[in-house]
């Protein structure tokens, strides 16, 4: 991989630029100019860098090693040593110099961290993607490890992600390019700028060449109407939008899409989304329906099991690894009798040499070549199909999972792979790509563009049955955020609320918890924490496991603010802690955007903000609450300060239909 293990000196005049008038107008729907938006986006995902690293560089020069360490940014006063290699790659430990614990950290399984000695911004540094992480140590997989690892000490921050804009750029530049065949032909429908919309993206797609495999078979599908119709629809046009509302099984329908259009012989397909997580679980799925996948990227950030999937697995297994290895040995031997050889056999030897080199480079490109030719899916992130192994291929089908997470330069790597046919997958209701930047947010990055179709008027299909909540878990969020067009797809029975918690009502297992605590801000100013609020999430989490009905790792703890995160992951910590062994291990701790897409038997949601001014900041995102409510197969319960949540039109509604199903569980708090 070109970009990484690169060592760069970061830009320090980044993000200090006034924004550009462009930005402050309001972001168009339909694009009746190419160049309007390749201009614009240009200059959102530029600013979004420059903010990214300006934002980083703040930090290092103007925090302290505590509030530093305090918001979890960055590790200091380490030792490190190599531990083996990971794919072909060193892995290099971290740990106290003493032996101890780490402080609690943000730096989790994929993350990009830099490593240097003290002062990141006036020294070389090196990009490292973490692997995995233990209560006294963190691994880290680099391309190249830095010099005297075993000197003196080291830290870790978290960095600004370089190639992501790079990637993005290319993909603009590619999209908008009237010479290049790559880009796509659905340019037009995907800019908005055709009179009717919907005749355009229901055009059969123009795929030549296609191998008929017999029947598709989607009959005999495990799908339900909703699905099906979703699959046989995305199987005839060439745009199609699938909305799939939570517990709707959208990664499900997508992954009987893709194996339908393999038998239509219409790969190798791409099938990418916005993160590793979901772009796992596509990967996961095929390979349960023995579909021939292939997963792009570092196997670093692929979950374990599903890495003997990547190409990097697939390579290594590969059967001119012998000759490889043969070439490697010859040209280590040549290149050590180098220094005893003089004149005209010198020269030979070199010749040899680089001869072998090149061979090494042909071998290594044909096992690609035939690891991906032999693929019937190709997935990797959106971002990871800008990859230069995919250089030179084109994708006619395209499904992207998790499409509104995406930001529309994001999505638009894939799209200009060449796509003649593509299927978006997502739920403009639920969470939007995430912004670093305000400047950027307000000019509009923060849309995707499967919100920006729809609001094109083109029509998404909706899968309308939840298999995932308790009849009364989905009863709000269908009526406020799907039309009421939400259907159970399992009973009440089947979900019966857990023991150890005072429901108020046993039938219906929702609870609001209401908190008279009050909000303070953390050492880093930006984010809100609430002692009361975390003290009573302890409580009932230790009723909950006091019965034996639930385990730990059936309940989820979410909050929006990274400051309550880091407060209760503290309260557990001294309660006995969550590592293995640990009496709430396997309890997850997160913030809201850390479990979109994810489910728990339970959820403990703690809103946090209880102040006498009815500020709620952004917990006003509909999108978040929505989120928050419907994670929960077998109960929700919701702790809150109710008159601060009231001054918001969403909270208060959601309070008052709790307060009509008497759902309030005042015996709680005053129990």
């Amino acid at each position: 991989m070109r970009e990484r293990g690169k060592v760069h000196r970061l830009n320090s005049g980044a993000g200090q630029n006034k924004p550009d008038r462009e930005l402050l107008e309001e972001m168009p729907l339909k694009w009746h100019k190419g160049q309007d938006h390749l201009s614009r986006f240009t200059k959102l995902i530029r600013r979004e860098l420059d903010d990214e690293t300006a934002m980083v560089e703040e930090r290092w020069k103007s925090w302290t090693k505590q509030r530093l360490l305090a918001a979890g940014l960055a590790l200091f006063d380490l030792k490190a040593r190599t531990s083996g290699r990971f794919f072909g790659e060193p892995i290099v430990v971290f740990e106290n110099r003493q032996g101890s614990r780490l402080p609690i950290h943000r730096f989790g399984h994929g993350d990009i961290v830099l490593i240097s000695r003290a002062r990141p911004w006036g020294e070389k540094v090196v990009e490292g993607i973490v692997l995995d992480r233990g209560p006294t140590r963190i691994r880290v997989v680099v391309a190249d490890k830095p010099s005297d690892l075993k000197k003196g000490t080291w830290r870790l921050d978290r960095g600004a992600n370089r190639v992501a804009h790079d990637r993005m750029h290319r993909a603009l530049t590619t999209f908008h390019s009237t010479e290049s065949d790559s880009g796509t032909p659905l340019r037009d429908v995907l800019l908005g700028s055709l009179h009717d919309m919907v005749a355009s993206a229901a055009r059969p797609p123009e795929i030549r060449g296609q191998k008929r495999h017999g029947p598709l078979g989607i009959g005999s599908m495990n799908l339900n109407d909703s699905q099906r119709s979703a699959v046989e629809s995305a199987l005839e046009q060439r745009l199609t939008l699938i909305q799939g509302p939570p517990g709707t099984g959208k990664t499900h329908t997508a992954i009987h899409l893709l194996s339908a259009f393999v038998k239509m012989g219409r790969g190798p397909i791409l099938a990418t989304a916005e993160s590793n997580v979901a772009v796992d679980n596509l990967l996961e799925g095929l390979l349960e329906l023995n579909v021939k996948a292939v997963r792009i990227g570092r196997p670093v950030k692929v979950r374990e099991h599903l890495r003997q999937a990547t190409l990097d697995a697939q390579i290594e297994h590969h059967p001119l690894q012998e000759e490889l290895q043969f070439i490697r040995e010859q040209n280590d031997e040549l290149r050590r009798s180098l220094s005893g050889l003089k004149g005209k056999e010198k020269g030979f030897a070199h010749r040899d040499v680089n001869q072998n080199f090149k061979e090494m480079r042909r071998i290594e490109a044909n096992m690609v070549s035939a690891v991906l030719d032999g693929a019937e899916v190709i997935c990797a992130t959106t971002i990871g199909v800008g990859h230069h192994l995919l250089e030179e291929r084109k994708f006619p089908v395209v499904l992207m999972d998790e499409a509104t997470q995406a930001s529309e330069p994001s999505a638009l790597v894939p799209i200009t792979r060449g796509c003649r046919q593509l299927v978006l997958v997502g739920d403009h209701k639920q969470l939007p790509p995430t912004v670093i930047s305000h400047v950027a947010q307000d000019g509009g990055l923060g849309r995707s563009l499967f919100e920006r179709l729809i609001e094109c008027e083109l029509e998404p299909h909706m899968l309308t049955t939840q298999y995932r909540m308790h009849p009364t878990i989905r009863e709000y969020p269908s009526a406020r955020f799907y039309d009421g067009r939400l259907e159970d797809g399992c009973s009440s029975t089947e979900r019966p609320p857990a023991a150890g918690f005072m429901w108020p009502d046993w039938d219906h297992p929702v609870a609001f918890v209401p908190v008279e605590g009050s909000e303070i801000l953390d050492d880093e100013g930006s984010s809100k924490s609430n002692i009361d609020e975390a003290a009573m999430v302890l409580s009932i989490v230790n009723g909950l496991l006091s019965t034996g009905d639930v385990q730990p790792s059936d309940i989820g703890v979410i909050t929006p603010y990274n400051g309550q995160v880091r407060l209760l992951v503290d309260f557990f910590e001294q309660a006995g802690g969550r590592e293995v062994g640990a009496p709430y291990a396997g309890l997850e701790i997160k913030s809201v955007d850390g479990y979109q897409g994810r489910e728990k038997e339970i959820i403990v949601f703690s809103a946090v903000r209880a102040n006498d001014n009815g500020e709620i900041g952004f917990l006003k995102d509909r999108r978040r609450l929505n989120v928050a409510l419907t994670r929960a197969r077998r109960g929700l319960i919701v702790l809150g300060h109710p008159k601060t949540l009231r001054h918001d039109g969403t909270w208060r509604s959601w309070l008052d239909w709790a307060e009509e199903r008497n759902l309030f569980a005042w015996h709680v708090t005053h129990g």
